[in-house]
């Protein structure tokens, strides 16, 4: 349960078309309800809330962020390995770290959880030095990635469909080269390579549905070559997570991880641009701890 600790709410208003700052009162209801103290910050960008974090830490309160993965990932990052627990009432359009952890989407219920405050430490990614939470993608995702983060239009789940398709329409296959803890390297041609510290990406695809996020490693998921009829059919397979069960699809597990490949890539996560290739991805293990269900993580639905 709650200790009176203090709790700074941290608030991205542009996350999720401005979902963020729409959720604020209800927020603020739900916190005064249940007697829990809080400030607010409203972010004018990623570097302001990560010092408002560091800050909010360093006077002895507690972050809760609301907002999207891009922010989420970015104050997790920065909290990483400081000893620091973090809050999350999900507040951006995918929401896919506070998903596949069990936190609800409704402000309550994320109010309920940060007045029981359960607790669970997580492992964070690391990508040519820059900290992510979720998933980092290279190759087709990474595009879409960018080009969902650019569509201001849209919101939910269709900004990512529009991205997809725009995507598949120019695509080209590309060459990529994995190096798995500096002893196994193989090659391929096709789609994508995604690095998975936690299970989905995308607004709810379980691109990686057996990852975990305290077991040390990532799941390395890699997207062969096949017609672009055949891959868009196989993107519902995706939000169920058995497209792993096709030939073109392979998994391994890895701590670290090198990716290079025939053109050049950025590599996004947690809805970020964060490194360009060639990448090293490590984990570092259970480095954070959030305040979370502390059961199974959630899979992909049934």
């Amino acid at each position: 349960m709650s200790d009176g600790q203090r709790h700074l709410l941290i608030v991205n208003p542009s996350s999720g078309a401005g979902r963020g700052a729409e959720l604020l009162p209800e927020v603020e209801r739900q916190m005064r309800a249940r007697r829990l103290e809080f400030g607010i910050v409203v972010t004018v960008s990623l570097e302001h809330g990560i010092r408002e974090a560091r800050g909010a830490t360093e006077r002895g309160e507690l972050p809760v962020v609301i907002s999207g993965d891009g922010l989420i990932g970015q104050i997790g990052g920065a909290l990483a390995g400081t000893g620091a627990t973090m809050g999350i009432v999900p507040g951006g359009r995918g929401n896919d770290f506070a998903r596949v952890l069990g936190i609800s989407d409704q402000p309550a219920e994320a109010v309920a959880l940060l007045a029981q405050r359960p607790t669970r430490k997580v492992d964070v990614g690391e990508v040519n030095g820059r900290r992510f939470l979720g998933i980092a993608s290279i190759g087709f995702e990474s595009i879409a990635n960018r080009i969902a983060n650019e569509t201001d239009r849209l919101g939910g789940e269709l900004v990512y469909l529009y991205a997809g398709l725009r995507t598949l329409a120019r695509w080209k296959a590309a060459r990529f080269t994995i190096t798995l803890d500096r002893e196994r390297t193989f090659s391929y041609a096709g789609y994508s390579v995604q690095v998975a510290n936690s299970r989905a990406f995308g607004g709810g695809f379980f691109i990686a549905p057996e990852a975990e996020l305290d077991d040390g490693l990532f799941d390395v998921v890699s997207v062969g070559h096949s017609g672009k009829l055949r891959f868009l059919a196989g993107m519902p397979k995706a939000r169920k997570g058995t497209h792993i069960q096709e030939e073109r699809v392979k998994v391994v597990r890895a701590a670290d991880v090198k990716v290079t490949a025939d053109r050049k890539f950025a590599v996004y996560a947690d809805g970020e641009h964060l490194a360009d290739l060639p990448a090293r991805l490590k984990v570092l293990v259970g480095a954070l701890t959030v305040i979370a269900p502390d059961g199974d993580l959630v899979g992909p639905p049934d």
